[in-house]
């Protein structure tokens, strides 16, 4: 993988937090869930102590107890796997600041997640993406946070929704982007 140590990791948590929020079932190897360094060997143990050893490890650890607390507490992530209702994409044709992004949302639309992914190493700020409705959307997850090894960048609080069109939708709202990230953000009305 490209990049210096911080951007391995978190190109690491970026790729495990799409799979969580992306449809179906998710599946980690032994070792996946601290970033394990060597490849996986059955005749030797796996290296628990690079967790103690490095914060990059602790940080893959802590953002996976993290996703699947998010996972277990919201319908949306898991309702609709197999199920056109259950997913929308929002923007995949943003090429030249490769972000993407999608909705997850129960049948009744009632949980509702919209998910951005920014797949460049800058931080993008006042980055419009249309959303379904909604007063308020609450940041859930953001694979940047400084507890998982990341730059700490944002949207903390709640992000208001506007009457501007954008994306085939009527309301928007107006997001920071950080680095190599995946930011999760939940219908809060």
């Amino acid at each position: 993988m490209p990049g210096d140590d911080w951007q391995k990791f978190a190109n690491l948590r970026c790729l495990l937090s799409y799979q969580w929020f992306f449809p179906g079932k998710n599946l980690l190897f032994m070792g996946g869930e601290f970033g394990q360094g060597p490849e996986w060997n059955e005749n030797t143990a796996l290296p628990w102590n690079q967790i103690q050893e490095h914060e990059g490890h602790q940080g893959v650890q802590s953002m996976i107890a993290k996703i699947n607390r998010v996972y277990r507490e919201n319908p949306a992530m898991w309702e609709g796997d197999y199920q056109t209702w259950g997913f929308e994409w929002i923007d995949t044709n943003d090429h030249d600041n490769s972000v993407l992004s999608f909705i997850r949302k129960t049948e009744d639309s009632g949980n509702c997640i919209l998910v951005v992914l920014n797949l460049t190493p800058q931080v993008l700020r006042h980055y419009r993406i249309g959303v379904p409705g909604g007063t308020f959307w609450a940041e859930i997850f953001n694979s940047d946070t400084r507890r998982f090894g990341g730059s700490g960048v944002g949207n903390p609080g709640l992000v208001k929704t506007e009457m501007i069109k954008s994306h085939g939708k009527a309301q928007s709202v107006d997001l920071t982007l950080p680095p190599l990230s995946v930011s999760a953000f939940k219908l809060n009305s």
